[in-house]
């Protein structure tokens, strides 16, 4: 199965850059503005465009300040695929390495939110490195 792979250095350590990936609420400093989270069920949903796109995450792994994964359970090309960030110390701070992990093929909409994660990772390090970015998308679409 396929998978998206981006690696980054972030000038913080990683117990500053983990709650950015492991809970809805650090998502909103550098990916959607548009999370709402299920306290029951734990699931974290974050809306696209209106709402008109809206992916469902569980996080199945959580071993803080090095690790974080999500299970996918919503989106046509999304469902069941996995996001896995794995923090490791640097001498310059955090090495993150990042998969958006066992997609079905290598479609266009694979290749494009390649791109899209290239994008989010220079955003998430702005933040964890305190230069506050804002996410990438606003509730109406993208923030630029």
């Amino acid at each position: 199965m396929p998978n998206i792979r981006h690696a980054i250095t972030i000038d913080a350590p990683p117990k500053q850059v983990h709650p950015l990936v492991s809970s809805g609420r650090g998502f909103t400093e550098w990916w959607a503005e548009d999370v709402d989270k299920d306290n029951f069920s734990g699931v974290v949903e974050l809306g696209f465009f209106g709402r008109s796109t809206v992916y469902g995450l569980q996080l199945i792994g959580n071993t803080a300040p090095t690790h974080a994964e999500w299970l996918c359970q919503s989106g046509k090309e999304w469902q069941n695929t996995k996001l896995v960030f794995e923090l490791a110390e640097s001498k310059n701070g955090t090495l993150l390495r990042f998969a958006h992990a066992d997609w079905q093929d290598e479609s266009d909409y694979f290749i494009s939110c390649n791109t899209t994660w290239g994008e989010l990772m220079y955003r998430l390090k702005a933040a964890a490195e305190g230069k506050k970015p804002g996410p990438l998308f606003n509730r109406n679409g993208m923030a630029y």
